[in-house]
């Protein structure tokens, strides 16, 4: 993706929700520009990904969630939305469109933020 596509990702987050917390922001960042550490420094210390029924805990597993993901597949991102959940929770709704089975699914990436950082990321379609 092109450095102007990832800038206006994060900025039509913000458009989308001004009160979407700079954490999440700066994680689809990340996940745009494929910078895991940096995507994983959004996380709290023991934050957890859940994802294709399987659960990653700490940095250390959210990076090698990535780069596996990032090593089988190839994908684009269309952001679709976003909305608060609740107390410390927010929804951001995606279509992603690649090389993986089915080439197409739209998914509701669940946050739970603790501290400025997210806690937990529920990842489901």
């Amino acid at each position: 993706m092109s450095e102007a596509a990832r800038t206006v990702s994060v900025m039509t987050v913000r458009a989308a929700n001004a009160t979407t917390p700079d954490a999440i922001v700066r994680y689809l960042a990340a996940a745009d520009a494929q910078d895991w550490p940096t995507l994983a420094d959004c996380f709290t210390e023991d934050g957890a990904v859940r994802d294709e029924g399987k659960t990653h805990v700490g940095r250390t597993e959210i990076i090698a969630w990535r780069e596996e993901v990032a090593a089988a597949f190839t994908w684009t991102t269309t952001l679709l939305g976003t909305q608060a959940t609740g107390d410390d929770g927010y929804s951001v709704f995606m279509r992603i469109e690649g090389n993986f089975p089915g080439g197409v699914a739209d998914l509701t990436q669940r946050f739970q933020m603790r501290g400025g950082l997210i806690a937990v990321l529920d990842i489901r379609p």
